[in-house]
């Protein structure tokens, strides 16, 4: 169990002069040649070229929809949801029969019906940060490598993912501002099943690692926490909000209008800081929050909510950073240590098959465990506390500690990718300078 307390063509053309004496089949070659190169020209510039992409299966791709996963030049002029004038965006304006608008709309564009995402759903990972610079003189180039994480993970994954930096609703702030965010998603992207949000400040530690779908086939939330901590103990650090998976359906559309009447853009919000206050007795400040309004929701309306809500505490659906940093150069040597054993493993391959190597290893990883005082890689490692942006961390460590970490992780996580382009950091805490790697290595 995962511990609560230390919670982006050059084309170049060669012509050779027909020589004097040369004969009619060289001639006739290149004509074909000049023919061949006019029609493959052609084919470049026309918006609209007349033949189709074969693969060996001998069916027809369209480029976009293979890129994509869905044909993103068909969108008929059927009426969908988006041609009601009273639909919104905000998370003020309810929306009804949100299910039915989704399947009406899947209907209509059959090729996103395919989903990309594991287990047959199709994900959208939601992150941000603020609109104006960092206090933090180094707070903007660790956004930007957080970032830079996810976009890594999205793209050997296939999934899509969106980085909003401005407040959807202007009075719902701070920890608020995902809720407006990830609402908007979720009409934004009918074709997508699950909305992820990952807190700025969480990257990515394992790669390879991808969301048990197959366990939250019956729930619409996925949160990380502790059932114990949550109705036994009612603690407000019971549960992490900072990460969640929210099914793109009606039943998550209610519970968001639900949990963000907790908010700030609220005329209540000062008295649900109260209530909220005197209900959690670890809850120290009187602010309204949303991480206790979910907390509270799971104590107070658990028959309402709670069998939809899936509390995950069996991996590092994201990981308290201060338990994790101290083990990644221990990992790196074990995993280095099954490459040197399997000579599969150690073979080099293009990024976008990444995932069969990651299936290749799995069997060797069967006594790793999962979360703390295992040497599995985490999934997510998330620097609670840390506020690489303002800089105003937590005192209960020091702000070095905390940027330190973030680069042994984000470099853990990088060499992770950079091995598929044949280098890697030798150092966790040199993000500046990388190594070739040997074909072989680690042999």
């Amino acid at each position: 169990m995962v511990s609560p307390e230390l919670s982006q063509f050059h084309v170049s053309q060669v012509m050779a002069k027909q020589q004097p004496g040369r004969s009619r089949p060289a001639f006739v070659g290149g004509v074909l040649v000049a023919l061949v190169t006019v029609w493959a020209l052609w084919s470049v510039m026309s918006p609209n070229p007349s033949f189709s992409t074969k693969f060996s299966s001998g069916s027809g791709l369209d480029c976009a929809a293979a890129a994509q996963g869905g044909n993103l030049r068909h969108d008929p002029p059927a009426a969908t949801f988006y041609d009601d004038p009273t639909l919104s965006y905000s998370i003020e304006k309810p929306i009804r029969d949100w299910d039915e608008k989704r399947r009406e709309w899947l209907k209509h564009h059959p090729s996103f019906a395919a989903a990309d995402g594991g287990d047959g759903d199709r994900i959208l990972l939601v992150t941000g940060s603020q609109s104006t610079p960092c206090k933090n003189p180094i707070g903007d180039h660790l956004l930007l490598r957080f970032f830079k994480n996810k976009v890594d993970y999205c793209r050997i994954h296939g999934y899509d993912i969106f980085y909003n930096n401005v407040l959807l609703h202007p009075k719902m702030h701070t920890y608020w501002a995902k809720i407006p965010a990830v609402r908007a998603a979720m009409v934004a992207h009918p074709e997508a099943e699950w909305i992820w949000w990952v807190d700025s400040d969480a990257a990515f530690t394992d790669m390879d690692f991808k969301l048990p779908l197959h366990r939250y086939k019956n729930h619409n939330l996925v949160v990380h926490g502790w059932t114990k901590m949550i109705y036994e103990e009612k603690s407000w650090v019971s549960i992490n909000a900072g990460v969640f998976l929210i099914r793109n359906c009606q039943w998550s559309l209610d519970f968001i209008e639900v949990w963000a009447s907790m908010g700030p853009q609220t005329p209540n919000y000062d008295k649900w800081g109260k209530i909220l206050r005197s209900t959690l007795p670890d809850k120290l400040f009187p602010e309204s929050d949303d991480q206790s309004g979910l907390v509270y929701l799971l104590l107070k309306e658990r028959e309402k909510w709670g069998d939809k809500i899936y509390v995950e505490g069996e991996y590092y659906f994201e990981g308290y950073w201060l338990e994790i940093v101290g083990t990644l150069e221990n990992i790196t040597e074990r995993y280095l240590g099954i490459e040197r054993a399997e000579p599969r493993l150690r073979r080099r391959h293009a990024e976008a098959v990444n995932e069969e190597f990651a299936a290749a290893r799995e069997p060797f990883l069967k006594d790793a465990g999962y979360g703390r005082w295992s040497w599995r890689r985490p999934f997510i490692t998330h620097f609670t506390g840390c506020q690489p942006c303002s800089g105003k961390h937590n005192q209960m460590y020091s702000g070095e500690s905390c940027w330190d970490g973030m680069q042994r992780a984000l470099n853990f996580a990088d060499n992770q990718v950079l091995r598929s382009f044949g280098f890697e950091h030798p150092d966790l805490l040199d993000s500046a300078s990388v190594a070739p790697l040997l074909m072989d290595f680690p042999a």
